[in-house]
């Protein structure tokens, strides 16, 4: 509980709520022994404390507002088992500032074949350390101008093998999206993050599908709007269903203001044919790309106006054990020093404070950032 305050503190744009409202326990000795119970009993403010242990076909839906969840002595691991909350999900969530923490969902499949572990369709949600594992969708947004999503340390894992496109975080056209500390991994057909919300902050994860994995794009922002992406880790698979690995306005640019800043990342490329590493369709769209490192054989299709500084492409020799998918330059790499002030955008200064540490948490740096790519230490 300490590292979940820690983890919530070291994000600037979330700060920490505190919880004088009453609290309701929920497990199987308690009183209140499903979470289906507790929605209903649920009151605005309060803190629900839940028994770690599984949870099966239990699903519910939460309107109230100031509410949080709380995992109790380990993780609660709610298992849908053919279960669903409206056809739409194992949680559906409706409250402002809603916080989860330490939930994992498994296994949520619909008639339709679009249910999520989560379906976020209003007010603002924030979920600490939990998992998505087998699910259509890993979590899911409407598209709602008011809503916000935080994720701080959270695992986007595999998803169920269901025809149609399937992804691991699909973000509705929201307000703001920020992502910190988390790892996505192991699509199929869909992408592993795809995002149209208005701002997106996704800093400090690993986007990496794996061996078997299928995903299309790692990321994606096809509407556009404004993107901060720093010190990522972004890794396309042999096995991926679309050579792009990152996509920003392919659908048309929807939003006023279009400007992606991708700065600090280490991306790699494990397609045996070479893939393209940016496209970006929104016309007009500011682009910088600085400080990244490019791993492998994919061409940078970059046009005249972008922003390019300090971007290398780095052999694998370049880092401590690229096999092993340790990506920290190595001690004598010629590119250790190289990375450059890149400035502000999007809301944010764009310095790396922290770097991805697997298999879903960052530490702080101990000093500035001087080395292009995600990894400092």
């Amino acid at each position: 509980m300490t590292r979940r305050r820690e983890l919530l503190a070291a994000a600037a744009w979330m700060p920490l709520a505190a919880h004088a409202g009453p609290v309701l326990q929920v497990g199987p000795r308690r009183a209140v022994k499903t979470l289906a119970a507790a929605a209903r009993e649920a009151r605005d403010g309060m803190l629900i404390e839940v028994d770690a242990g599984e949870y099966v076909a239990d699903v519910a839906t939460w309107p109230q507002h100031e509410l949080t969840l709380r995992a109790v002595g380990g993780r609660v691991q709610m298992v849908a088992a053919g279960a669903h909350a409206q056809g739409k999900a194992i949680f559906v969530t409706r409250g402002r500032r809603q916080r989860i923490e330490g939930f994992d969902f498994m296994g949520c499949a619909v008639p339709d074949r679009n249910g999520a572990g989560i379906r976020l369709e209003a007010g603002s949600l924030t979920l600490v350390d939990c998992g998505f594992r087998d699910n259509e969708n890993g979590l899911m947004t409407a598209n709602d101008e008011g809503i916000e999503l935080d994720i701080v340390d959270c695992d986007f894992g595999t998803i169920l093998p269901r025809a149609g496109l399937t992804h691991n975080l699909y973000v509705g056209a929201i307000k703001r999206l920020a992502v910190t500390g988390s790892y996505f991994h192991h699509g199929m057909l869909g992408h592993l993050l795809k995002s149209r919300a208005a701002l997106n902050h996704i800093l400090y994860n690993r986007l990496s599908d794996e061996i078997g994995g299928r995903a299309s794009y790692e990321l994606e922002f096809p509407n556009g709007g404004v993107a901060v992406v720093m010190g990522n880790l972004i890794m396309q698979s042999s096995t991926t269903e679309n050579p792009h690995v990152i996509s920003f306005g392919a659908e048309g640019a929807t939003w006023e203001k279009q400007a992606l800043y991708l700065v600090n990342n280490t991306l790699v490329d494990q397609l045996p044919s070479g893939g393209i590493w940016l496209r970006v369709k929104a016309q007009q769209a500011e682009v910088a790309l600085v400080n990244n490192l490019f791993v492998g054989g994919p061409r940078l299709a970059a046009d005249g106006y972008w922003k390019r500084q300090a971007n290398f492409a780095a052999d694998w020799d370049e880092f401590v054990r690229a096999a092993r998918e340790d990506f920290r330059l190595k001690p004598g790499s010629a590119l250790r020093g190289k990375a450059v002030d890149a400035g502000e955008g999007g809301g944010a200064r764009l310095m790396p404070s922290r770097e991805y540490r697997h298999p879903h948490t960052t530490v702080a740096l101990s000093g500035p950032a001087r080395q292009p790519g995600a990894f400092q230490s």
